[in-house]
């Protein structure tokens, strides 16, 4: 089965500290693995309103949307998502509190990232976008 359309998705970076800021995946593809925040843009919302607006919903967190930093493409059967991905700047550093699709959410330092179970592709996005280690 092919999927219906093309969606087009944010994810943010968020580093802070030498850590990285990971939700863990509640539901849809990637359930019960680490990636960063994000989703699908909504119509009528900028690429920016939906990076802050998802980081704010799944961690609890506002962030100012920086600068794009790549994009992914994941096709399966049910879903076809291109995912623009930015940095994020938290703005008042809060604890994070996981909701909306996030199942949980943490932050994670160099050593932490290579033994989570990350979504596929992650670490080979941020090592090739020189994101690694983190600063």
């Amino acid at each position: 089965m092919a999927p219906r359309s093309v969606e087009t998705c944010v994810g943010a970076v968020v580093i802070d500290a030498g850590r990285l800021l990971l939700i863990q995946r509640g539901r849809g593809p990637g359930k019960g693995y680490w990636s960063i925040p994000g989703g699908r843009v909504e119509p009528g919302e900028t690429l920016i309103e939906a990076v802050e607006r998802e980081v704010l919903e799944e961690t609890g967190l506002k962030v100012q949307c920086g600068a794009f930093i790549g994009w992914v493409e994941r096709i399966a059967e049910a879903h076809h998502f291109v995912i623009l991905d930015f940095a994020a700047t938290v703005v008042v550093n809060d604890e994070p509190i996981a909701a909306d699709d996030a199942a949980a959410v943490t932050w994670v330092d160099d050593d932490q990232l290579h033994s989570t179970p990350l979504v596929p592709g992650l670490l080979e996005f941020l090592t090739s976008h020189r994101l690694l280690p983190l600063r």
